[in-house]
């Protein structure tokens, strides 16, 4: 059975939900047909079904993809905001506050991201604004902060 909860500070679409080690779960950025992109990102409560903003990303951003690491912080990769986005950035729980780090080597978009068992991150896939559809996939290393080519 469904149940009602408090409503998101923004309504948005073709955005990202994660569930943070907390048990908070953190959804980041989106598309909203009164402010267009958005760079905003709230956390929900369930033990209280409160929503409350934390911090905003650098880059407004849409369809693209959010991994919680094995360390709890989470990376946001790609997106679309008027084009195809390189950029990643880091959330970190225990501060709210985003970081920039290491760029993709590819601007994409409606690709996919998964942790891997060693704690680094595969992305794979998507549409590139530069390149068309892709195929080609890139590992992030959490410990370096740099992307690879596989």
């Amino acid at each position: 059975m469904w149940t009602l909860t408090g409503s998101m500070s923004y309504a948005r679409y073709y955005h990202t939900a994660s569930m943070l080690t907390s048990g908070k779960l953190l959804v980041t950025s989106g598309y909203s047909t009164t402010s267009g992109y958005l760079n905003s990102a709230e956390l929900y409560d369930p033990s209280t079904g409160v929503w409350t903003l934390t911090g905003s990303m650098s880059y407004a951003r849409y369809i693209h993809t959010a991994s919680v690491l094995t360390n709890g912080k989470v990376l946001v990769t790609g997106g679309y905001n008027g084009g195809g986005l390189r950029t990643t950035e880091l959330y970190d729980p225990s501060t709210g506050m985003w970081a920039l780090t290491g760029s993709m080597s590819y601007d994409r978009y409606y690709h996919v991201a998964s942790v891997l068992t060693n704690g680094k991150v595969l992305v794979a896939g998507g549409y590139s604004s530069t390149y068309g559809i892709l195929n080609i996939a890139e590992l992030y290393d959490p410990s370096t902060g740099v992307w690879t080519l596989t």
